[in-house]
């Protein structure tokens, strides 16, 4: 081989480019890291309506760090999902200067067990809100189940014109809700099997029963629907006598 001129110009060729092309590497490395490439205007595209914006703006200047070429856009997207109420994250640069963030947050639905809320997408997340929201009970991972069965319960009940206040789901499966209408608070159990079935026989039978009973004057405060044929009311008001017995 370092005899024959052919194969000694062609592996001087070879290790030439290299050279150049890890010269041309170092240089472009080094200049993609220069000021020149920094971001100088960052702008927020979507408004905000709960995330706070001196926290994001906190989060932005700490946590997002690099060029035009050089930023992690990953890490970037991760640092700003953790501030409160952001649910995601979309980040585009623009030529040459300027880094666009457009923020997705959370609409909240209901809240969840203590101190979390549940969003629209059946997600759990950690916020502060003083809003009037909806009381979720149950197990996390079937947090979407429960938006679900939420949304079903509420448009059954809007016939009677009855806000669903309370969904609780047992960890053995059996649904329970609150109801606030003209007439008070009502609970109905609906335990686990076929609850949408139990709650549309009780809507329908409502204004010959419960109604009646309420346009009567008397309150009804739960309604258990774990029945075949029929459900149970309770009365508070209701006392049984005592009867003796016959001697």
């Amino acid at each position: 081989m370092w005899d024959d001129d052919r194969q000694m110009n062609a592996l001087a060729a070879t290790l030439a480019a290299l050279a150049t092309v890890s010269l041309v590497a170092t240089l472009v490395a080094y200049a993609v890291r220069q000021p020149a490439f920094a971001f100088r205007e960052v702008v927020v595209t979507s408004p905000l309506k709960r995330a706070n914006g001196a926290h994001l703006e906190a989060v932005i200047r700490e946590e997002l760090t690099g060029t035009f070429f050089t930023m992690d856009l990953a890490r970037s997207r991760a640092a700003l999902a953790r501030v409160p109420w952001v649910r995601d994250v979309a980040l585009r640069r623009q030529w040459p200067h300027r880094l666009e963030v457009t923020v997705e947050e959370h609409e909240p639905l209901a809240r969840f067990n203590d101190g979390q809320f549940v969003n629209v997408q059946g997600e759990v997340f950690q916020a502060e809100s003083q809003d009037d929201l909806p009381q979720f009970e149950g197990p996390e991972p079937r947090a979407a189940e429960m938006a679900e069965r939420y949304r079903a319960f509420s448009g059954a009940l809007q016939p009677l014109s009855m806000r669903l206040s309370e969904l609780r789901l047992s960890p053995r499966g059996g649904w329970r809700i609150k109801a606030a209408g003209a007439d008070g608070p009502l609970t109905l159990e609906l335990g686990r099997e076929e609850p949408d079935a139990r709650l549309a026989r009780f809507v329908a039978a409502y204004r010959q029963t419960l109604g009646a009973l309420a346009r009567a004057g008397t309150k009804v405060e739960v309604v258990d629907l774990r029945y075949r044929n029929g459900f149970a009311a309770r009365v508070p008001a209701f006392r049984e006598k005592n009867v003796k017995p016959a001697v």
